[in-house]
């Protein structure tokens, strides 16, 4: 089992519940267990088969459009919902209606909590996060919104890639228990990962020869893709997740998303 099973059993079994419990809160349904190792596009339609208006791709404005590629290839419904933080690039905003109209869908935007935004900008300025760290702010535009979203739902579907970060995306798995989030039932979240084992390479490739529009900060030296005050292009020789948070600690840079990838 992934790691994200194993912490999220430890988890519920702390909290004193039977045995039986614990096993069926952390254990992955039979059908979601032989999508490991799975090709992307036979998980993505698995998934939308299996869960239907449960599941959601999480789309974050950057090279994760492919995502939306997949399901489109599938023939069956599918959702998508973005985190608009109102701090992302002009661009990023730019290429969600291009998205929209490239694949003739309706993106569900989550915001994040207007009276929480307010009070952090009011104490400590516009940019407190290159004082203090970028957990703060995250955690009330993009934490807090999607927690709210996948309340909503059974499971999320995002563009994960062990290749994105050595150190906290290496042991992303096809498919796993979300140890962080709740689903709609308070009970444990599916995620989904179909391009975790994908390189960027591959993603590119299917990008342009499916001719799939992507963000022109991509062509701007830009690899990882968030807020604009907190992402930069980088140099050919870095790795991609050094153009995120470039003023703190290197090995760790998540945004609270995907907190479940940083093993205590």
């Amino acid at each position: 089992r992934n790691a994200c099973v194993v912490r999220r059993r430890a988890e519920v079994a702390a909290s004193g519940e039977p045995a039986a419990a614990v096993e069926a809160a952390a254990a992955l349904p039979d059908w979601a267990e032989q999508l490991h190792g799975g090709e992307p596009q036979e998980v993505m339609e698995a998934v939308l088969e299996k869960m239907g208006s449960d599941v959601a791709i999480s789309f974050s404005g950057a090279e994760d459009v492919v995502l939306i590629e997949l399901a489109r290839r599938s023939g069956r419904p599918f959702r998508v919902f973005s985190l608009d933080t109102g701090r992302l690039h002009p661009e990023t905003y730019r290429f969600m209606r291009k998205v929209e109209q490239h694949f003739d869908i309706k993106i569900e935007y989550c915001f994040p909590d207007a009276a929480q935004v307010e009070r952090l900008v009011n104490e400590k300025g516009m940019f407190s996060f290159y004082e203090d760290g970028h957990k703060e702010c995250c955690g009330i535009r993009k934490v807090g919104p999607l927690r709210n979203k996948l309340a909503t739902l059974r499971g999320w579907i995002t563009g994960q890639r062990t290749d994105q970060s050595p150190s906290t995306r290496s042991k992303v798995d096809t498919a796993e228990i979300d140890p962080v989030f709740a689903n709609k039932d308070g009970s444990s979240l599916l995620k989904f990962n179909p391009l975790a084992k994908t390189s960027s390479a591959e993603v590119w490739d299917l990008i342009r020869t499916a001719e799939i529009p992507f963000n022109p900060l991509h062509s701007e030296g830009f690899k990882s893709i968030g807020c604009e005050p907190c992402t930069k292009p980088i140099l050919p020789s870095q790795h991609e997740r050094e153009g995120r948070w470039w003023w703190e600690e290197g090995t760790l840079k998540e945004c609270g998303l995907h907190a479940g990838n940083i093993e205590e």
